[in-house]
């Protein structure tokens, strides 16, 4: 059984040594949601998610020290996005398409997007970007292929966590520990169509 979210994937760190990592999704077998995974410098790992359902699936497919159930809302800004919670207050600036992201604009998304495609590139992904994996094992018995089109980079940040400042836009270093693959070094937003199989 398989799975497909469309949407967007941003990750940034923050001279706080806070790393973040937002899915903003626009289609899943649920609809239109959003949910933020959050490294803190010590290694605690924390998951923001808006329902239950949406909790279990990801806590059941990444790994994490820490649950909260509280909404999660990602709106459009002038230059970017503004992510709100009542934990989280995370403004972004984004920029221009990175070269990486006129790369991927070169591949049909069809074939950006595809499973097979994904598995195929995993090996020059590993080597091209530290941390990042295009496919993998995650969580469950479950296999899961990223197949991004697009990636802009983003300039800025601010905001706060649990009340204190993030500080400024800094590198995601070291990669954050969720899952089997982290966002790219370069703070950026991603879009990309996950696919995850269910083998039992």
């Amino acid at each position: 059984m398989r799975e497909r979210f469309v949407g967007r994937i941003a990750g940034v760190g923050s001279t706080s040594g806070i790393r973040v990592v937002v899915g903003r999704w626009d289609s899943s077998p649920w609809g239109a949601f959003a949910d933020v995974m959050l490294e803190d410098p010590t290694g605690h790992r924390v998951l923001l998610a808006p329902s239950d359902r949406v909790r279990d699936f990801v806590a059941a497919t990444y790994a994490f020290d820490e649950h909260v159930i509280e909404p999660v809302s990602v709106t459009d800004t002038a230059d970017g996005w503004q992510v709100s919670t009542p934990s989280l207050s995370l403004r972004l600036v984004t920029g221009g398409r990175t070269p990486l992201g006129a790369l991927l604009g070169l591949v049909p998304k069809r074939v950006a997007t595809a499973p097979a495609w994904c598995g195929a590139i995993d090996p020059i992904a590993r080597v091209v970007m530290r941390g990042v994996r295009t496919r993998g094992t995650a969580g469950n018995d479950r296999r899961e292929w990223y197949g991004a089109t697009s990636v802009v980079a983003v300039d800025a940040i601010a905001g706060t966590w649990r009340g204190a400042g993030l500080g400024t836009l800094a590198p995601v270093d070291p990669p954050c520990r969720f899952g089997f693959s982290s966002t790219p070094t370069r703070p950026s937003v991603t879009s990309v169509v996950t696919t995850i199989e269910r083998l039992a």
